[in-house]
C-alpha cells in the first residue's frame, strides 16, 4: 500500500524543461555528423512532402513525427550501442540543466513523491543522462534493438504531445491512485500531460 507523501507523483518533461534546449538534435549530430544529419532532413521534407496526403501536409504534429521516425530509420538503422556510446557521453557534456527545474525534481523525490520522467527523447540515450536523477519511472521513445543491431524503428510510438499523455495516463492508472499530483513542462508541447495533473508548471 501506498504512503501518504507516495502517493504524490510529479511528472517531469525533459528537453526544454529539465535541460535546457533539445536532446535529440544534438544526438543526431553527434552519431551522424552535421553534414549527413542536414543531408537526410532535406531528403525526409522531399518525401513527406510527395507522399503524405494533402489533408496532413501541413499538419505540424504529423510532419514532426513523420521527419523524427525517417531521421532515426536512416541516421540510426545499422549501428549497434557500441557505435553510439561515444556520441551519448559528448551529449551529456553538451546538455545544461534547468537548475530551478532540476531542484524542484530533487525537492519532490526528498518528499516521498513519486517521481516520473516523461520525454520524446530516446531509450538509446536517456537512461545515462539521468542515471543521477533520482527517479521512480522514464517514460520515453523507444527504439528497436534485434541482437544488438539498432533498427531505426520506433515501437511504441513517439512518446511526443497525445501519445505522451497517454502513456502517462495509463502509468498513473497502474501505479495509482495519487491523491496530489504536479506537472512540469513547456508550452504548447506538453499541455496534454499538464492537463492529467492538479498543479500545471509551464517552463519557459
Amino acid at each position: 500500500m501506498l504512503t501518504e507523501s507516495q502517493q504524490k507523483i510529479a511528472l517531469f518533461d525533459f528537453d526544454n524543461t529539465l535541460i535546457k534546449g533539445d536532446s535529440l538534435w544534438p544526438f543526431l549530430i553527434l552519431t551522424a555528423g552535421y553534414k549527413k544529419t542536414l543531408k537526410v532532413l532535406f531528403k525526409g521534407m522531399i518525401e513527406h512532402i510527395h507522399k503524405t496526403p494533402k489533408a496532413l501536409l501541413f499538419n505540424r504534429d504529423h510532419i514532426r513525427t513523420y521527419i523524427k521516425t525517417y531521421l532515426l530509420h536512416n541516421l540510426l538503422s545499422g549501428k549497434s550501442p557500441d557505435d553510439i556510446r561515444t556520441a551519448v557521453i559528448q551529449l551529456e557534456k553538451w546538455q545544461k540543466w534547468n537548475e530551478e527545474v532540476r531542484n524542484a525534481l530533487t525537492e519532490h523525490y526528498a518528499q516521498g513523491h513519486h517521481i516520473v520522467i516523461a520525454s520524446g527523447g530516446l531509450n538509446l540515450y536517456l537512461p545515462y543522462l539521468l542515471r543521477d536523477v533520482p527517479h521512480h519511472a522514464l517514460l520515453c521513445t523507444e527504439i528497436e534493438i534485434e541482437k544488438d543491431i539498432i533498427t531505426g524503428n520506433i515501437i511504441f510510438g513517439n512518446c511526443v504531445r497525445e501519445n505522451k499523455a497517454d502513456k502517462i495516463r495509463d502509468y498513473m492508472q497502474a501505479n495509482g491512485p495519487f491523491l496530489d499530483s504536479w506537472g512540469y513542462g513547456n508550452y504548447p508541447d506538453d499541455v496534454p500531460m499538464l492537463q492529467l495533473v492538479k498543479h500545471r508548471i509551464i517552463i519557459s
